[in-house]
């Protein structure tokens, strides 16, 4: 894939995030793709990717997901990222949270993920979710 058409599939798959549309995530990845998220046990396939997708999209109904760069490092093709929303779902804190990530890709001959690996502080995004909003 070219640095071009790289950073093109980069902005559809952010725009994805900030679609409300899990479908539309997991649309980016090879029907067997996987999303791995902090080492945790790997969401596999589109329904479970989507799902992965959905929890996000419910906790943060006013989810925005911004790409902060695209590449290949170390022969790797990272994908770097921050996420913005408020937890207003089901059984959210109300705290609003920006925290920022990547996931290390590697894609397929279709130009779709075929696995994904996501990373980010968790410590952080806890602590940034329980915080007391009237002391903000």
């Amino acid at each position: 894939m070219s640095r071009h058409d790289l950073l093109e599939f980069a902005k559809r798959y952010t725009a994805a995030w900030c679609s409300q549309n899990a479908a539309n995530v997991a649309a980016c990845y090879e029907p067997g793709g996987t999303l791995t998220i902090n080492n945790s046990p790997p969401a596999v396939g589109r329904l479970a990717i989507a799902a992965t997708a959905q929890s996000f999209m419910t906790a943060f109904p006013d989810i925005q997901v911004i790409l902060d760069d695209v590449g290949i490092e170390n022969g790797r093709t990272v994908y770097r990222w921050t996420l913005l929303g408020t937890n207003t779902g089901p059984g959210g804190t109300g705290a609003r949270v920006r925290i920022s990530g990547y996931e290390v890709w590697k894609l397929s001959g279709e130009e779709l993920i075929a696995e994904s690996q996501g990373h980010f502080d968790n410590v952080d995004y806890q602590r940034q979710l329980a915080q007391d909003q009237g002391h903000t």
